[in-house]
């Protein structure tokens, strides 16, 4: 049975970093839903805007695998670049929607971990004074109607380069929002903090990079493998950026394949890599 984590929160949970910045992560044990089905992960694995990209969930999935090799993983991306706390209120579209792909994932997995991200829509106009009351409903709902309630949820903290440049500069309270995450994943049972301490964004000032998100995922797998907050920058996380190892055949072949699909291949190269990988 695939074990599986829900996705929810906003574009720094959908992922903006830049595809082409870290080494592109592909392991057959390592699914996302798509159309109710399991595909192998590739990313953007959140396609919610065409300008998705690199998120944590991907490092995350593979120090996941890398510590269960001998089972698979499911990730069910759900989040919404823009939303607001509001806008996932359990009444709405951004909520409802996710019960919707959680359910279906249900039906061929066991849901054993939530990754949530999001506050900078929040980090203005005092909304930090109402942020922990809304989470609250929107948690208790999730893990009431998916029976999940000893499911650990897994918040990310935001980042120290907000309130500065770019789309950033107007996140001006994101510090009380941390603040707001801390005491809830302090206060709430299986529920874990990780700090964004050091990580760093895309040149617009709010999106965490490629290099980071990769770093945030392993920080996400940590607390949710170590049951804890990870209130610190972790030793060696480094490690994550190093992606590269000898792929399978199902992997080989999938890789071709994309490489055949983006036209950055022929099909004649394609037919000549396709027998190398099938060699005995």
């Amino acid at each position: 049975m695939i074990q599986s984590f829900l996705m929810l929160g906003q574009s720094n949970m959908a992922g903006r970093g830049c595809l082409h910045e870290v080494d592109p992560i592909y392991n057959e044990k390592i699914n996302m839903l798509r159309n109710g089905q399991w595909q192998m992960m590739t990313e953007p694995i959140n396609y919610d805007r065409p300008v998705s990209g690199v998120s944590l969930a991907a490092s995350f999935a593979e120090a996941w695998s890398n510590a269960h090799p001998d089972e698979e993983i499911g990730l069910i991306p759900c989040a919404e670049g823009g939303s607001s706390l509001d806008d996932w209120h359990p009444e709405g579209i951004l909520f409802q929607h996710a019960l919707s792909e959680a359910r279906f994932a249900l039906r061929s997995s066991d849901i054993c971990g939530i990754l949530w991200h999001q506050g900078e829509s929040d980090s203005h106009s005092s909304l930090h004074e109402t942020y922990h009351e809304k989470l609250t409903v929107i948690m208790q709902t999730l893990r009431d109607e998916l029976k999940l309630d000893n499911v650990p949820w897994i918040i990310g903290g935001l980042g120290d380069f907000l309130g500065k440049t770019g789309f950033g500069q107007h996140a001006t309270e994101y510090q009380q929002i941390n603040e707001q995450l801390q005491r809830f994943a302090q206060e709430q049972q299986h529920c874990y903090f990780v700090t964004a301490e050091g990580l760093t964004a895309n040149p617009d000032g709010i999106h965490i990079d490629a290099a980071s998100q990769r770093i945030f995922g392993y920080r996400y797998f940590q607390a949710f493998s170590q049951k804890s907050h990870i209130m610190q920058p972790i030793a060696g996380e480094e490690q994550s950026l190093n992606v590269k190892r000898a792929y399978s055949q199902k992997e080989q072949i999938y890789i071709h394949s994309l490489e055949l699909a983006s036209h950055t291949i022929t099909y004649a190269q394609f037919e000549a890599l396709m027998a190398k990988v099938m060699q005995p």
